[in-house]
């Protein structure tokens, strides 16, 4: 019996197909390309000496159960300075007692002010001003470096043209809906910034584990572009900095900072708020190829259960979908077997949907970037 099509089944199979395509093309263009690149073998290394700096506020559990990872590191020279951010626990007195055992430790202290109030870009800044090194690699109190050649694999990728390397760090698995969605939320955002930096369009990284040089921050003037913002000094200063010839990639696994998630979707919720209030300080560029992606998807699955829904043309709806959910789940197994989260694998389309509904609301909801706080 022919199929009878209408205005509506021509507009809703019309829009199905062109949002598969434009699917495709970030997948085989761009995710692909990520996923499935060998690992290079290693690189001619120099031995620089390296200046890790990490600033903390409240953080002495931290301090104390991840601060000696980093110091026992193994790599021929490097400092780790700990910007102790006007905390009010007992930070002090743990790393008091850390740096009475480890030389390579120094603390910068700040205390607060009432005149002035200053955010982790200020203290940040202090600390690199404090470091004796060109090379610098960033870190957060609550990460826990994989390994401990954390410094070695991700000072392998400078050359005389490299400026920034931008690492990975995920989170901790533990049980739960909430936490399987946080490491997919984090896996996704990864193989975002990794595959356009990948691609030559490095556009951000992650503050938990980065590294620049410091004369390409004080060249431009470090923060003073976004020091009003309390957020941004990875991700802006990333953004603002990095081109295809200066920036490079490390995803091995040695070279990966663990972090601790979050426990309550409260506490998540205003994290990611925080982090998504600069996304509009982005280049143009970065900003048009990010929201395509996520309104695309989104429209993807909405005219998919629509058409269901509308009982048009079974067959072909069903068969652009089937051919989606292999492409997809290919391309994410492979990068979630890189990015260490394959146990995220067999309900990816599933997050996949969920992932850019909650990318869409974040955007309606996200607060001014000037109303978010550090800690």
């Amino acid at each position: 019996m022919p199929i009878e099509l209408t205005p509506l089944s021509i507009t809703l199979l019309a829009v199905l197909t062109a949002t598969f395509l434009i699917n495709c093309a970030y997948l085989f263009l761009l995710y692909n390309k990520f996923a499935f690149k060998k690992q290079e073998e290693s690189r001619l290394v120099k031995n620089e000496p390296v200046s890790i700096v990490i600033c903390a506020r409240n953080e002495s559990a931290n301090l104390e159960k991840n601060l000696p990872a980093i110091l026992e590191q193994d790599y021929p020279e490097f400092e780790v300075i700990v910007v102790n951010d006007c905390s009010y626990d007992d930070s002090k007195d743990v790393l008091d007692a850390i740096a009475a055992k480890y030389k390579n430790l120094r603390i910068v202290q700040l205390e607060e002010n009432d005149k002035y109030r200053h955010g982790k870009k200020f203290a940040l800044t202090l600390g690199i001003k404090a470091s004796k090194y060109d090379l610098l690699l960033l870190t957060d109190a609550d990460c826990l470096p994989l390994s401990n050649l954390w410094v070695a694999k991700m000072v392998e990728n400078y050359n005389n043209d490299t400026e920034i390397v931008l690492g990975y760090s995920p989170y901790s698995k533990q049980s739960g809906f909430l936490n399987k969605f946080i490491r997919f939320e984090t896996f996704m955002t990864a193989l975002n910034y990794l595959s356009f930096a990948n691609a030559g369009k490095p556009y951000m990284g992650v503050g938990r584990n980065l590294s620049y040089r410091k004369d390409l921050f004080f060249r431009n003037k470090g923060f003073a572009s976004h020091m009003h913002l309390p957020s941004g000094d990875d991700d802006l200063f990333v953004n603002a900095h990095a081109t295809a010839l200066n920036t490079r990639i490390e995803v091995s696994k040695e070279a990966a900072m663990l972090s601790e998630p979050k426990n309550t979707f409260s506490e998540f919720w205003q994290q990611k708020r925080r982090h998504m209030s600069v996304g509009k300080f982005y280049k143009p560029y970065h900003k048009c190829m990010l929201s395509i992606r996520t309104i695309n998807a989104l429209l993807f699955y909405g005219v998919f259960i629509a058409a269901l829904i509308l009982k048009i043309n079974y067959e072909v709806v069903l068969t652009i979908f089937g051919l989606h959910l292999i492409f997809l789940t290919i391309t994410y197994r492979k990068a979630m077997q890189k990015l260490q989260v394959q146990d995220l694998w067999f309900f990816s389309f599933l997050y996949d949907f969920v992932y850019n509904l909650y990318l869409v609301l974040m955007t309606l909801v996200k607060p001014s970037a000037s109303k978010v706080r550090w800690k």
